[in-house]
């Protein structure tokens, strides 16, 4: 997969300019890694004169196989057909639009601190695509790119030269010529390629309106061709079409009536609905665990017990954790995290971001290891007392993470529910529920024999006489200074024994993606992690729940 940016010049603008814009030196050849293969840069001409520089993508086909799941990520019929044999390592694509906003991702925004100045400069540009998939020809080439002032040549390709009575492919040979700035000839390759495919190798996400009307702003609101590139671009998604036609419109009537978007879109008064609505004992939950992972600045988290994945939900909507592993003993949880998740609609990067893997927290696991911080919420009321040191190894003791965050029912609170009977536990699985002292006790022991300091918060309305309806312990490694602050809105802390840090281990390969979860009903349990299917699966639940 091939494409190159020539540009000329003279010896008052030098056409090497055009590595400064770039952000890639001529003299160098370099590449970089995809999540689909290797894309390198390099100059074949570079002087005064005349500079050329070219992107090559080379495909790595398992790989593109492996992500896409075989099933054409986002409709792309080449990727769903033709698993090992097909276009996609050869033919520009989607995949190479993902590669221009990878590797000239500076020069796409405009941004040349070295040259300022060149950033706003028109330079002659010639832009060559040798194999270029269009459905629609030559002539919905000269469509999409003469409007943006490109003189365009769309040569199509025969099927095979040696058989010419069979006439051409689809697939054409592209050549752009015209002046332009080279931050805009960048966002029209980047929407228009896989516009011309009709494809993409990822599902389209609801986000891809937003890179779509970044990359055409300037350029799509009055482009003839506006309904073909929005329609395509989004894979046909009405949902998706129809909600950047409407932004595309309103920033159309924004400009001629020369105020902002936003001073038009204002029918709808987000604060006139004053009323107040009880948040759900979970959500409050997630709420302190994701105020804790925060401040401990967390950026590599483990949902231990993740159930049908909530907490895993909760933590991909944050950019500071950039790897989310959920971890659960039950196949059935995971795949109703998956489910929910909706992983095989998942844009490329976020996916990326998050695995789901099986496993037992009663016994050690190496995948465990390296982790920032993991996260074990109600999920020690799921394990049989005897079987509580185990799982308490296994995370603290083998796995050691810098920062563990547990949550457990406080017992005394239970008085609280109404409809709750004297005596009993708020979930069929439980097989206990501590008071707060129980709770301190057992967790300032874990701390002491593993080298961590402990903290203690309430999760949910504190009680005067009973305490709250959660309680929450935030582990740190002892002598850790990037631990954060305390448990959320403060609580008891227990100094503990000294203890050195492990050294974090590799990422682990492998797993299936999941997501944490427990259960968000109402009434006294308001969330907790899933039962399993039989008592059996439900005894190891203190592994995955």
């Amino acid at each position: 997969m091939f494409l190159t940016i020539t540009t000329t010049g003279s010896a008052d603008r030098p056409a090497t300019d055009l590595g400064f814009l770039l952000h890639k030196h001529p003299d160098k050849a370099q590449q970089f890694s995809t999540s689909h293969g290797t894309a390198h840069v390099l100059y074949p001409e570079a002087d005064a004169q005349r500079c050329t520089a070219a992107l090559l993508l080379e495909v790595d086909a398992i790989a593109l196989v492996r992500k896409g799941r075989g099933k054409g990520r986002g409709g792309a019929p080449d990727s769903a057909l033709g698993q090992y044999v097909n276009d996609r390592p050869y033919a520009a694509s989607s995949l190479l639009a993902v590669a221009l906003r990878s590797v000239f991702a500076s020069a796409m925004k405009g941004q040349c601190a070295a040259r300022p100045e060149l950033v706003a400069q028109a330079l002659p540009l010639r832009i060559e695509v040798p194999v270029l998939p269009a459905r629609g020809g030559p002539e919905l080439v000269d469509k999409l790119f003469r409007p943006l002032g490109w003189t365009v040549r769309a040569e199509s390709l025969p099927l095979d030269e040696a058989f010419p009575e069979w006439g051409d492919s689809r697939y054409v040979r592209l050549v752009l010529e015209g002046e332009c700035r080279l931050a805009d000839a960048l966002r029209h390759l980047y929407v228009l390629l896989p516009v011309l495919d009709d494809a993409k190798h990822y599902w389209v996400a609801p986000d891809e309106v937003d890179k779509l009307l970044r990359a055409g702003e300037g350029w799509l609101e009055d482009h003839p061709e506006q309904r073909v590139i929005v329609g395509r671009y989004l894979a046909r998604r009405w949902s998706l079409t129809r909600r950047a036609m409407e932004r595309l419109e309103l920033e159309r009537l924004a400009e001629s009536d020369d105020v902002i978007a936003e001073e038009l879109d204002n029918a709808v008064d987000e604060e006139a609905d004053t009323e107040e609505k009880p948040v759900p004992l979970a959500v409050r939950r997630r709420e302190a665990i994701l105020t804790v992972l925060r401040s401990a600045k967390a950026a590599r988290v483990l949902d231990l017990g993740c159930g049908p994945g909530q907490l895993v939900g909760a933590l991909l909507k944050e950019g500071q954790f950039t790897e989310i592993v959920g971890v659960d003993v039950s196949m059935r949880a995971l795949h109703e995290a998956r489910r929910r998740l909706r992983l095989d609609r998942m844009s490329e990067r976020q996916s990326e971001r998050v695995r789901l893997v099986q496993g037992s927290l009663a016994y050690t696991d190496s995948r465990l290891k390296g982790y920032d911080a993991a996260v074990l919420s109600e999920v020690i009321e799921h394990v049989d007392p005897a079987r509580l040191p185990a799982l308490e190894y296994a995370v603290f003791g083998a796995a050691r993470p810098r920062t563990v965050v547990v949550t457990t029912p406080n017992v005394e609170y239970n008085v609280r529910w109404e409809s709750l009977p004297a005596g009993q536990v708020r979930h069929a699985d439980h097989r206990f529920e501590w008071t707060r002292e129980e709770f301190r006790q057992w967790a300032g022991a874990v701390a002491d024999r593993h080298g961590y300091e402990v903290s203690f918060g309430p999760v949910g309305p504190d009680d005067p006489e009973v305490g709250p309806p959660t309680q929450l312990a935030h582990f740190r490694m002892a002598g850790d200074d990037d631990g954060g602050g305390g448990a959320p809105e403060g609580g008891g802390t227990s100094r503990e024994g000294q203890g050195s840090r492990e050294d974090r281990g590799s990422r682990e390969d492998g797993g299936s993606r999941e997501d944490r979860g427990s259960r968000e009903g109402q009434g006294p349990e308001g969330g907790g992690s899933s039962a399993a299917d039989s008592s059996a699966s439900t005894r190891g639940k203190e592994a995955a729940a």
